[in-house]
């Protein structure tokens, strides 16, 4: 059956369109909407065509990491509801939600998103630990930079609740903002046969040869790559990929 699917989606490629009516290097449409958890210190809703995906950023007071004395954490979680896909099952995560979770944290870490050092509240002992949320609401393609684009939206969004020293008052929200320094997006490229294209739908992701995640900040610089899909890929598909993954990043921080 994919290998149907997979001759017609080619037979559309070759005339330069894809079943939507997209061009190749098209994205559906995308909207970011901020603060629409009141329970979470961040939170925004990102939408890619019928793909939608909710971040949360909750804030806790934590013992930093012994080789990081001076510096608070960032946690990256990913919850495939089942609700969002009947390709999703309820239970611990799987390979999929582990992997976006992973190139969304690496995103945020390589591109140095947060000065964790203004995150510390006592050196060695306490600090702010930044842990994102990161939940499928519908799964309809490109559910990476969905991911991505909410996890950075989520944290614009974040502000640090009441804390006295000594505990934190969850319903007192102050006006002190995460001190971010820059904010990346993801954009996916897939290479099937010879053409490569942005935005995939699930039609197009069950029938791929590969993909790169290129993590891309404001400013256009490159922090982090993830290779998926089972074809190789030759350093000429991988300057290609990037180049058009340079070309959309732009798009997509405009949305932030």
């Amino acid at each position: 059956m994919n290998e149907l699917l997979r001759a017609h989606i080619l037979k559309w490629f070759e005339k330069g369109k894809r079943y939507d009516g997209r061009k190749l290097d098209e994205f559906r449409l995308v909207s970011v909407e901020y603060g629409v958890t009141k329970n979470a210190e961040g939170s925004a809703r990102v939408k890619i065509g019928d793909t939608e995906v909710i971040a949360g950023v909750k804030l806790a007071v934590e013992k930093p990491y012994p080789d990081t004395p001076k510096e608070g954490t960032l946690m990256v979680g990913a919850e495939l509801l089942p609700l969002s896909s009947p390709d999703f099952e309820a239970g611990p995560p799987n390979e999929e939600s582990i992997e976006i979770a992973r190139v969304v944290d690496r995103g945020i870490r390589e591109a140095k998103a947060i000065d964790t050092k203004k995150l510390c509240i006592d050196e060695g002992e306490k600090a702010w630990a930044v842990i994102v949320d990161i939940c499928t609401i519908n799964s309809a393609g490109n559910l990476l930079d969905a991911a991505a684009l909410a996890t950075s939206a989520a944290l614009r969004n974040a502000r640090f609740p009441s804390y006295n020293g000594k505990t934190v008052d969850y319903k007192k929200i102050t006006d002190n903002k995460l001190p971010i320094v820059r904010l990346p997006v993801s954009v996916t490229v897939i290479k099937l046969g010879d053409h490569i294209f942005v935005d995939p739908t699930v039609e197009e992701e069950n029938v791929i040869d590969a993909r790169l995640t290129v993590a891309i900040t404001e400013s256009g610089k490159i922090c982090a790559m993830q290779k998926g899909g089972n074809a190789p890929i030759t350093v000429d598909d991988i300057d290609r990929m990037i180049e058009l993954a340079a070309a959309k990043a732009g798009e997509l921080s405009k949305k932030l």
